[in-house]
């Protein structure tokens, strides 16, 4: 084998890029060149991280927490998030249950790797985060994909979960609030699903939890709160969306001890601690006043409403009325097949989102990137004047379609 052309593994190999990541790539240079480029096509706040939870980092520092911090967390730290979750959940774990790893979203592969073996089934609701089916693959397991249309306001069905279980599914992934469509299970509906998944001891659940407090129902539903799967569910979490601290890197699985066990062996091996000094801020956002979270929850319900009033006016767009994190999912389909004015036919909804971008200077993401080919999702975590100007440049370039 010649390594100075291609020897990369085959399981990097078989990994496709980050959707959300390239589109921010491609809006940035057209930045670079000078184009007034309006990216919603990126999942994080445009919130500065509060300024009580920055203290705390300063503070850290002053303190020498400069040191590698123990591995699943320091205790403090995993403390603090066992109260966060009796006082807003009614939930109980101790802190040996819990795992804090560099983002939610390394808690969540970290799992995935501690759970799957080859050929083992995981299934996954789609539309779907990017990363869910390349981490399911990454642990050699089977992706198994379980659609909702908005027709479905994009939420399976008991019916459709049921159909979906075969001898060999190991793991069942839901995630509420979601990414990419912002739709959120009722009470009632995950007790439909926790109905079936009652019947299957031996499928682990878990719970993709990342955007609960960015959640305009006024109420919100743990799936580890249901006492028929509780002992088998593992809540991923953490810092990034409710307190505007997505570069800080601090997640958290809150799991049965046994793989809370397995986690940090696992996390031992290959990243040791997180950043002792962003386990500080942490600390400091769980611990601290909570109204920072409720104000930045307030202008996203706002955002929601001005994105789907705007979204709604522009005829061939279907649209639905999310209910929580900062995503719309609207359907393209009626574009498919019409001609730019260059004489170019849209034939997918990558196709839109490119024309897009290079019409209207807008960046959205394809929904095919998440299992949702038809769809382009927005992401509505910048200002109103950016949400405003993007949905009329969107709408004047879907205008020019014939």
């Amino acid at each position: 084998m010649d390594c100075t052309n291609q020897c990369l593994s085959d399981r990097v190999s078989a990994l496709a890029v980050s959707a959300t990541l390239a589109m921010s790539q491609k809006s940035q240079e057209l930045r670079a060149q000078g184009v007034d480029v309006i990216n919603l096509s990126v999942g994080e706040p445009d919130f500065n991280t509060p300024d009580h939870i920055k203290q705390a980092a300063v503070r850290a520092i002053d303190q020498n927490y400069t040191f590698y911090s123990p591995v699943p967390g320091y205790m403090s730290l995993r403390e603090a998030i066992a109260a966060k979750l009796l006082r807003e959940n009614g939930l109980t774990y101790s802190p040996q249950q819990i795992v804090v790893g560099n983002g939610a979203k390394q808690a969540l592969c970290n799992v995935i790797l501690s759970l799957i073996n080859p050929g083992d089934e995981v299934l996954i609701p789609v539309p779907a985060w990017v990363s869910y089916v390349e981490m399911v693959k990454l642990a050699q397991g089977t992706p198994v994909t379980v659609h909702a249309g908005i027709e479905d306001n994009f939420k399976i069905t008991p019916e459709r979960l049921r159909r979906a279980i075969t001898p060999r599914t190991r793991m069942v992934l839901i995630c509420s609030p979601s990414n990419p469509t912002g739709s959120v299970y009722t009470r009632q509906e995950l007790q439909g699903l926790v109905s079936v998944l009652a019947d299957y001891p031996g499928i682990m659940v878990v719970a993709d939890e990342i955007y609960e407090h960015i959640n305009f129902t006024g109420s919100f539903t743990s799936l580890a709160s249901f006492p028929e799967i509780a002992d088998r569910t593992v809540i991923i979490n953490g810092v990034s969306k409710a307190y505007a601290m997505t570069g800080w890197r601090i997640g958290y699985c809150a799991a049965p001890l046994w793989l809370a066990k397995g986690v940090s062996k696992l996390q031992g091996q290959y990243t040791s601690g997180a950043s002792s000094i962003a386990q500080k801020a942490a600390e400091a956002a769980y611990n601290g006043p909570q109204e920072c979270v409720q104000e930045m929850c307030r202008a996203f319900q706002r955002r929601r409403d001005l994105v789907v009033s705007l979204a709604s006016q522009i005829p061939g767009l279907t649209v639905n009325r999310p209910d929580g994190a900062f995503y719309l999912f609207p359907q393209v389909t009626a574009y498919i097949g019409r001609k730019t004015p260059d004489g170019q036919t849209l034939q997918t909804s990558a196709d839109i989102a490119m024309y897009i971008l290079r019409q209207a200077h807008v960046a959205v993401v394809d929904g095919a990137a998440f299992c949702a080919p038809g769809y382009i999702r927005l992401s509505y975590a910048t200002s109103d004047d950016n949400i405003t100007r993007a949905m009329h440049r969107i709408a004047d370039a879907l205008a020019g379609l014939s």
